[in-house]
Order: structure tokens, then C-alpha cells, then sequence
């Protein structure tokens, strides 16, 4: 099973070995909780291939499209059914680039397995096992290596981001920083929840969502047994919305008798959508923590008697990463400052930034250090 190849993009080296590490920690851990249908880690030299023949495919184009593909290390008896190719093919940037207009809608993955000592191509599939290796191309020159969830559902958890020559790591223990929010720890695989009917799971989704419409947005979330986050709102409310829109708020109590979950699914993500345009609108968009729509286009300024933020404790989840005090305005533009201000008023607040450029910072209170933290996570949300 030895890769002979040498690859030439430096950045598939550099990370090749942390990522087989990160993998066999995960599938040792999975094996001792008794988990079953374990995917198998690939080694170094057979990651470093991957990465290596996805970074040139993904500088070229197809009929003048970039490349969307995404790469699973699996052999097709783990792959459940599967689309098999009458003959396995040599694992090329020229293959990827003629097979990427067929297999590049979400949730179809290239099954990549060796072959006497040669990565192939054995055909496509929809299933993965658990902690399976995964590598997306989101766009040109940009790289994730994520894994399956061994709960199987919710996002993929993202281990490593190469754009170019830069290489970021995520760090798994930033999520146990005191006062993590827990969209932080749920991205990080810490203490995701399996229901797709999980507040923090639609709130990821939200996240997703905004960050893919590029138009930048910020969401507030409140306490739903409070209306002190009024008092950080300019009022009137340009875009109030009475009763409190409630379509994602009664997906979440899908109690799976009354349809299926498929249907529930598609359902959520419709109601997700639906939200998440709303954030595109000049202004920030309000939700209480039940999911209930309260405002949007709501314009944010200082509560009455509050001090202005000074500073915000900013993180980034990645290895070599260190907590840095820096003024808000230095994060970002007057969104972020005014999100900073927000939070340093609501304390049971947080708020869901999304910059145009896919910038994507969660601020949140916290208790222990008496400031905002600042999360910058879109290496998480890739």
C-alpha cells in the first residue's frame, strides 16, 4: 500500500502526517467505546497523494467551471451501494477535473482506495463509515480535510484548511476554553448531538447558511424568557415580526411519528433558508433561543448606562493559535463592533457574525474572564 508518487504541492506534506495522527487517535478512541463501522486510516504518504492530486485539480476547469469535488479514503465494500466503475482508475488531477460537472453536488463523495501500491478511483458513493477520511475541493486552491461524525448525522467535522501555501490545524481543545460557547464545542465534535432536532445543530446550519450567501449578516440569538436584549435595539423595530415567526421553532420539536425524517430534514433546511435570507437584510436578525424569529433589520446600539466594549478576548480554534485582547473595531468593520457591543450589554446573548470575504466570528460573554470572547470559525464551517 505504499504511495510512490512524490507529491509536489509542499503544503500536502507538511500536514499529511498531523492528519494520519489526528484519525488514528479518533479511530482508537471510537474502538474503545465499542463503536462499530469504523472507516480505515489512510497513512501519511497515502494522505499527502490525495491532497497533492486534489490541490492541481482544483486549479483547473471544466467547460470554464472550477472544481467542487469531494474524496473519500474507503473501499466500496464499506461504502454501502455504491456506483462502481467497470475498471478502477488511477487517482489523476486530469480525472478529477473530467469527472467534477457529475459528482459535485453535496453529499456525493469519489471512493479512493489503493491498488497494488497505486491510489485509484473505484466509483462514487453517498454512505461513508464512521470517522471516514474525507477531503473536499470548495473552490480553487482551497482544501478540507474533514471526517464522518461517528453519530453519522450533522456536519462534518473539519481537521485541517490548506488554501494555497497556508496551513491551518484545527485544535480540538479550544472548545474546552472556560466559557465556550456551545456551537464552538459542537463544531469541534466535543459534545455534538446526534437529533438533527438539536438547537445547536440548527444553529451551525444557520451559520453555514450565512456564510454561503456572502452578503455578510449578523444573527442575534436571546434569552427566550427575556426582552432586556430591547434595550441594546434602536426602537422602533424596522422589521418586527408579531406573533413571533416560529417555523423553525416547531420543526424542533419533531417528535418522528407524524412524517419522515427525510421529509422533516428537507423541511428544517427550507425553514433554515428562509432565516438565513433574512440576514442579508442592512441590519442584524433576532432569534431567541428556542429558534423564534423576533425582528430583522434591526439596527444595534449601546444600552442605556452601559460602558462602550474596549476589548474582546479573540480566538481562532487552530494549532499555534493564542487568545489575543484587541479592540473590536480592529476584528472587522461596525458590524462586529456593534455585535461586540451587543453582547457586552445582553450577556445571555451571543451573535453570529458573517463577513462578506467568509469571515465568520461568534461572540459570546464570558463569566469567568468578565469580557467577550470573540471565535473566529469559519475554518469550522468550510
Amino acid at each position: 500500500m505504499e504511495i510512490i508518487n512524490e507529491a509536489t504541492y509542499q503544503a500536502a506534506a507538511k500536514v499529511a502526517g498531523t492528519i494520519e495522527a489526528h484519525f488514528q487517535k479518533h479511530l482508537s478512541a471510537a474502538k474503545e467505546n465499542g463503536e462499530d463501522d469504523l472507516a480505515v486510516v489512510p497513512a501519511s504518504r497515502q494522505v499527502e497523494k490525495i491532497i497533492d492530486v486534489a490541490f492541481w485539480a482544483s486549479l483547473r476547469k471544466e467547460e470554464g467551471n472550477p472544481i467542487r469535488i469531494s474524496l473519500a479514503f474507503l473501499p466500496p465494500t464499506q461504502a454501502g451501494k455504491p456506483l462502481l466503475f467497470a475498471k478502477p482508475l488511477l487517482l489523476t488531477p486530469q480525472l478529477l477535473t473530467k469527472l467534477a460537472p457529475g459528482v459535485e453536488r453535496p453529499g456525493i463523495h469519489i471512493g479512493v482506495w489503493p491498488i497494488n501500491g497505486e491510489l485509484h478511483v473505484w466509483g462514487t458513493t453517498i454512505k461513508l463509515p464512521n470517522l471516514c477520511f474525507v477531503l473536499d475541493v470548495s473552490e480553487p486552491g482551497l482544501l478540507v480535510v474533514k471526517h464522518r461524525r461517528a453519530a453519522g448525522l450533522g456536519k462534518f467535522t473539519n481537521v485541517a484548511v490548506l488554501r494555497g501555501d497556508q496551513v491551518k490545524v484545527v485544535n480540538e481543545d479550544a472548545g474546552q476554553l472556560p466559557d465556550s460557547p456551545p456551537i464552538l464545542k459542537s463544531l469541534l465534535g466535543l459534545t455534538s448531538s446526534c437529533l438533527w432536532n438539536n438547537g445547536v445543530n440548527v444553529l451551525i446550519q444557520i451559520a453555514v447558511s450565512m456564510r454561503a450567501h456572502k452578503r455578510g449578516g449578523i444573527l442575534l440569538v436571546t434569552p427566550s424568557n427575556s426582552d432586556a436584549w430591547r434595550e441594546s435595539i434602536i426602537q422602533p423595530l424596522q422589521y418586527p415580526i408579531s406573533p413571533a415567526f416560529s417555523g423553525v421553532a416547531d420543526l424542533l420539536k419533531y417528535d418522528g411519528k407524524s412524517v419522515t425524517e427525510i421529509f422533516w430534514q428537507n423541511a428544517l433546511r427550507r425553514e433554515v433558508e428562509n432565516i438565513t435570507g433574512l440576514t442579508a437584510v442592512d441590519g442584524a436578525t433576532i432569534v431567541n433561543d428556542q429558534q423564534e424569529l423576533l425582528a430583522f433589520g434591526a439596527k444595534i446600539a449601546r444600552a442605556k448606562d452601559a460602558w462602550p466594549v474596549e476589548q474582546v478576548l479573540m480566538t481562532e480554534p487552530v494549532e499555534d493559535g493564542m487568545p489575543t485582547l484587541v479592540h473590536p473595531s480592529a476584528i472587522g468593520g461596525t458590524r462586529h463592533l456593534s455585535a461586540a457591543q451587543f453582547v457586552h450589554d445582553q450577556h445571555d446573548s451571543i451573535a453570529l457574525v458573517a463577513s462578506q470575504d467568509g469571515y465568520f466570528t461568534v461572540f459570546s460573554w464570558s463569566h469567568q474572564q468578565q469580557l467577550v470572547q470573540g471565535h473566529r470559525i469559519d475554518i469550522l464551517l468550510i
